[in-house]
């Protein structure tokens, strides 16, 4: 279980470092999905406690990738 928790955690934490990179370079699509994959992936670690930190930033995550998906392309 330890294991699985450290693994979910450099996942998330990588995806976002990767998005927030490639949203530095201009792929803002890109960079949006990593980053709300990221988020919701910190999110569900977060499952075992308080409701509200568990619901909020997934809905943020989740609020994140439509808004990605929806995005206009910029070119």
């Amino acid at each position: 279980m330890q294991l699985n928790q450290r693994l979910i955690s450099l996942f998330s934490y990588g995806a976002v470092i990767f998005g927030v990179g490639l949203g530095t370079f201009g792929i803002v699509r890109g960079g949006s999905l990593f980053i709300a994959i990221g988020t919701a992936g910190i999110a569900l670690k977060s499952r075992k406690f308080r409701t509200l930190e568990f619901y909020i930033p997934l809905a943020i995550a989740i609020a994140l990738f439509v808004l990605a998906i929806a995005l206009p392309r910029g070119r």
